[in-house]
């Protein structure tokens, strides 16, 4: 009887493509790219990877799949009554966010162009691009611009958080790093020396969206 009971605890949940793909985004998420093996995505899902292929053709697949699931969970806030300006910034965040929540998925979009994640960020930025009036010869260029900036500026942060400073210890890298900008020759680098306060006490995801507003700014000002 004990052998049919491991059985059938291992049949409790159906494998399914979302369950891959939930499974492929934790194991992603723990140990980056590398990380993601079909070897251990069978392990982690208690199943063979003849079971796996059946649902995904290979890793490629399997990495778009992750970053579109992660994509459409970040474009999820309603927006339908919110001025073009509003929409934007909460998309934006909400991409950034994500980037910070699972930093692999900036180096997937990025080689990925052509293809669903990134346009569905692009498609929307580009209808509150249009719903501000920005001329059709202009539209392009200032949801490049946009959507540029989301992906660089959210991939940086999510370096430096992965490379400076382990979880619990952005204060701590903080201020050190102020601490040596302050120390910089005043000559050389007048300018850093006096903000070093601000990057000291700056805040990622405020500065972030100062960013988009100087972004807007821009886009409107030509209107």
């Amino acid at each position: 009887m004990a052998p049919r009971t491991r059985r059938a605890e291992r049949r409790e949940e159906p494998l399914s493509r979302e369950r891959i793909v939930e499974a492929a985004i934790a194991l992603l998420d723990t140990a980056g790219e590398s990380g993601l093996t079909f070897r251990a995505l069978s392990e982690h899902l208690a199943t063979g990877p003849g079971a796996i292929y059946w649902h995904v053709t290979g890793k490629d697949e399997l990495l778009l799949a992750a970053a579109d699931a992660v994509v459409t969970g970040s474009l999820s806030a309603d927006t339908a009554d919110a001025t073009p300006q509003d929409a934007i910034r909460a998309l934006a965040l909400g991409v950034f966010d994500a980037i910070d929540a699972h930093p692999w998925i900036g180096a997937q979009l990025a080689r990925t162009p052509a293809q669903s994640p990134l346009l569905r960020v692009f498609e929307r930025l580009g209808r509150q691009v249009r719903a501000l009036g920005v001329p059709h010869a202009a539209q392009f260029t200032a949801a490049s611009a946009l959507l540029n900036y989301i992906l660089g500026v959210g991939g940086q942060n999510a370096a430096n958080a992965r490379a400076n400073h382990p979880a619990g210890s952005r204060t701590e890298f903080l201020e050190t790093a102020a601490a040596a900008w302050a120390a910089l020759d005043p000559d050389e680098y007048a300018f850093t020396r006096d903000v070093a306060a601000q990057l000291r006490d700056h805040d990622d995801r405020v500065e972030f969206l100062a960013g988009i507003d100087l972004i807007l700014g821009g886009i409107t000002a030509d209107r």
